[in-house]
């Protein structure tokens, strides 16, 4: 088997296992994967139903106003009791139910919690896990989380107002430069949940998406263990030429590829690239010829990214550099 086949069966078997390409992209707060996400598809569903009612009933009284016989009525009586106790009471309730959903899931400092840093930049999310000995475990646009353990989110940009929002798993919160916020949620089963910035942040805000993958905890240990580690140096020839042409096409000045003498901090952390599920913030998925694509078209498939197009590479070194970078797993 070559090494391109070994890549792609290994990843095709990591995480929650083979997804149908809709799940992937499933992006519902009504799908909830975790107790958080109920109680928020809870909450839309009432407010949902409350105002179906509301509208039956008033579209009722509309009717009977349209159809019946006249008749003398009380029209002050109609005036406090509907337009004034009626919506009053109705949004008082509603208010509070709401405040006591979101109160009781704006929890943070849970004892336990998995507590990962997660960057918005233009246009693409960095994620750094804190490791019990002070380390940290940087990879971009992906979360990893174990099902049944609280994962605490400390959120924060490094450019633009950004919102981080995953509606299978949490709410939707800010991501302001220069503050920091807090968002607590757990997975409750295995599974792929798609994530998206919900602030207008430029010119490809529609192209920052992420995947959180909730998996067993035996499974989440293993890989964040992988993932903490620096990358193999190549044995393949090929993919020695790849890493070679990489350094010298100056790749390394924004990329760091941990193990190597990359050490960039411009753009996302390469060391387990090949590991991911999409390249450019959801914007491809990710293999071999879609690397190469990225590499050579930057600005063509993500117009106004910070990565410029790279015209440095002959065609055998382009596919020698998307080979190494997809055997980093």
């Amino acid at each position: 088997m070559s090494f391109y086949a070994r890549g792609r069966s290994a990843r095709a078997g990591a995480g929650a296992g083979h997804e149908t390409c809709a799940a992937l992209h499933m992006q519902s707060a009504l799908s909830p994967g975790g107790p958080e996400a109920a109680l928020l598809g809870q909450l839309a569903w009432v407010l949902f139903i409350g105002a179906a009612l509301i509208f039956v009933f008033v579209m009722a009284l509309a009717a009977v106003a349209v159809f019946s016989r006249p008749r003398a009525i009380d029209g002050e009586r109609w005036i406090v009791g509907g337009g004034l106790v009626f919506p009053v009471t109705v949004l008082s309730v509603l208010l509070v139910y709401a405040y006591r959903t979101g109160a009781s899931i704006a929890d943070v400092g849970v004892p336990g919690a998995l507590q990962i840093e997660v960057i918005g930049r233009l246009w693409w999310w960095e994620v750094r896990y804190r490791n019990p000995d002070g380390s940290q475990t940087v990879l971009a646009n992906e979360l990893r989380v174990p099902v049944g353990r609280p994962v605490e989110l400390f959120l924060t940009s490094d450019d633009v107002i950004h919102s981080f929002w995953l509606p299978a798993l949490a709410g939707k919160l800010d991501m302001i430069p220069g503050h920091v916020n807090r968002l607590v949620f757990s997975a409750d089963r295995p599974g792929i949940h798609r994530g998206q910035c919900a602030e207008y942040c430029g010119r490809q805000h529609a192209f920052m998406a992420f995947y959180v993958i909730a998996e067993d905890p035996a499974d989440f240990e293993r890989w964040l263990a992988r993932e903490s580690r620096p990358a193999v140096p190549p044995s393949d020839p090929f993919l020695r030429e790849g890493l070679e042409a990489f350094m010298r096409g100056g790749c390394g000045t924004c990329h760091t590829i941990r193990g190597t003498q990359a050490d960039g901090r411009l753009g996302p952390d390469l060391t387990h690239i090949g590991s991911r599920r999409s390249l450019g913030a959801g914007v491809l998925d990710n293999h071999v010829g879609t690397i190469a694509g990225w590499i050579a078209d930057t600005q063509t498939i993500k117009p106004g990214s910070l990565m410029p197009e790279t015209r440095v590479f002959s065609g055998r070194e382009l596919r020698a550099v998307a080979a190494y970078l997809d055997s980093l797993e």
